[in-house]
């Protein structure tokens, strides 16, 4: 069972709260999503941290309990009854002859954005139907002492149970509209901030690098390295990459902001006095656009070429192979000499800029939609801290969501342990723009 913290969302009864309240004594406090969210701790010693140290474990059961409360609240309810009327007064509108030629492409178009969540709400009601079912079968069965009949009725029940409980959070996602950019590619870049000693940004900005690397792997989506800066003692100035398969956005567009590190050097000084030191490192997560979406004129563009930096060999630092490119409207600049062509280094900088570009131009779009009750996971900004990697405690911390997990070196892996931190933060992005909606639908 993986170490983490989750939230539950519900309306607490009066019973409820005092309990809240009194596992506020031993830790727990509120989240920092919105006060409808309550951390549950279950407390034991952990064989994996120091001597003494209590974690907090999250099991399965409560993420489920989670997802059942939350449909369970009167107001998401109720806007999920308004969504299942619209849905069925557009239908019956469609049937209606009378409509014009663009009346009736935006209702289809409506109709089509609707779909899935009614027929999740249809699948629902249906299980819904076949528990009632079962459960008769199941009381006819025991006033009768049939027990072959019993025991098929009651593995029957627990089926349509977890498809019930899985229909739920299918539903709950139905109703959070999909962000338009979730099937894009995406060019991930990466680089070192300020420390307070050492060469531990470089080191780490590597590390997180190769997490990536691994994790595209991991997922099976194709990894192709667009810049690479190395630093001095095996670290990493900065690079960039471009990661390309399903969905890849919906997964990594929470990933942009600063990371920071706490772990005592290797060799110095710092390391024979058991100094720790912080540093930062920087990640920045921009879909990729086709070419329709982002048009650059040829008279907005400053090219220079210059020499490449590297270990040496042939045509490196030889002949002016890498190229920088300046927007000038916008300032956004990108280098690129990874390539040994002129002409490769160009369009690989061509696409770098065209993500920037368009990267800039959703930023605009989401602070004019942005409400004050958002935080950083409902949002794309990527300039706060998001997520301390302590080394000294084998702790990553993820401060948007209080999400914690151990073991790092199976966390940098970019396997299992990255996937889930991910997916915690969609379920809490998602339940946030569900409640956006629950309340604005009010207005």
């Amino acid at each position: 069972m993986k170490n983490c913290i989750c939230f539950i969302g519900s309306q607490l009864s009066k019973q409820r709260f005092l309990l809240a309240m009194a596992g506020a004594a031993h830790g727990s406090r509120q989240c920092a999503l919105t006060h409808r969210y309550y951390q549950q701790w279950n407390w034991r010693r952990t064989p994996r941290g120091p001597a003494g140290l209590y974690t907090q474990q999250l099991t399965r059961r409560h993420c489920q309990h989670f997802s059942k409360e939350l449909l369970q609240q009167e107001s998401v309810q109720r806007y999920l009854e308004k969504m299942i009327e619209e849905y069925r007064q557009v239908t019956q509108r469609l049937n209606n002859t009378a409509l014009t030629e663009s009346e009736r492409r935006t209702m289809s178009r409506r109709q089509i954005e609707l779909s899935p969540m009614a027929t999740v709400f249809q699948q629902s009601q249906r299980a819904v139907k076949d528990l009632k079912d079962v459960q008769a079968i199941i009381e006819s069965a025991e006033a009768g002492e049939d027990t072959q009949m019993l025991e098929l009725a009651k593995e029957e029940q627990k089926g349509i149970r977890k498809l019930i409980e899985a229909l739920q959070i299918k539903l709950l996602q139905s109703l959070v509209p999909s962000d338009k950019h979730d099937a894009s590619d995406v060019i991930v870049e990466v680089a070192a901030g300020r420390t307070t000693g050492g060469d531990i940004c470089q080191q780490f900005t590597r590390e997180i690098f190769e997490m990536y690397q691994n994790f595209a792997s991991y997922k099976q989506w194709a990894f192709e390295v667009l810049n690479y800066t190395p630093a001095e003692y095996g670290g990493l100035h900065h690079a960039a990459a471009r990661i390309a398969g399903e969905s890849v956005y919906r997964h990594f567009k929470y990933e942009g902001g600063m990371h920071r590190v706490q772990r005592i050097p290797e060799v110095g000084l710092s390391s024979r006095m058991q100094r720790i030191h912080t540093g930062t490192m920087m990640v920045i997560v921009l879909p990729q656009p086709d070419e329709v979406d982002v048009i650059i004129e040829p008279k907005d563009l400053r090219i220079d070429t210059f020499r490449s930096k590297g270990a040496g060999g042939q045509s490196v630092n030889t002949t002016d192979s890498a190229v920088r490119l300046v927007h000038i409207p916008t300032g956004i600049t990108v280098e690129c000499q990874q390539e040994r062509s002129q002409l490769q280094n160009r369009e690989t900088a061509m696409r770098m800029l065209r993500a920037r570009i368009y990267q800039q131009l959703i930023e605009k779009e989401t602070e004019q939609r942005q409400s004050a009750r958002k935080l950083q996971v409902g949002t794309r900004s990527q300039s706060e801290r998001i997520r301390t990697y302590n080394f000294t405690q084998d702790r990553v911390t993820d401060h948007r969501i209080s999400y914690v997990t151990r073991d790092i070196k199976e966390f940098l892996s970019g396997g299992e342990l990255l996937e889930e931190l991910i997916s915690e933060l969609l379920k809490s992005a998602e339940t946030e723009a569900l409640l956006e909606l629950v309340e604005n639908s009010r207005d």
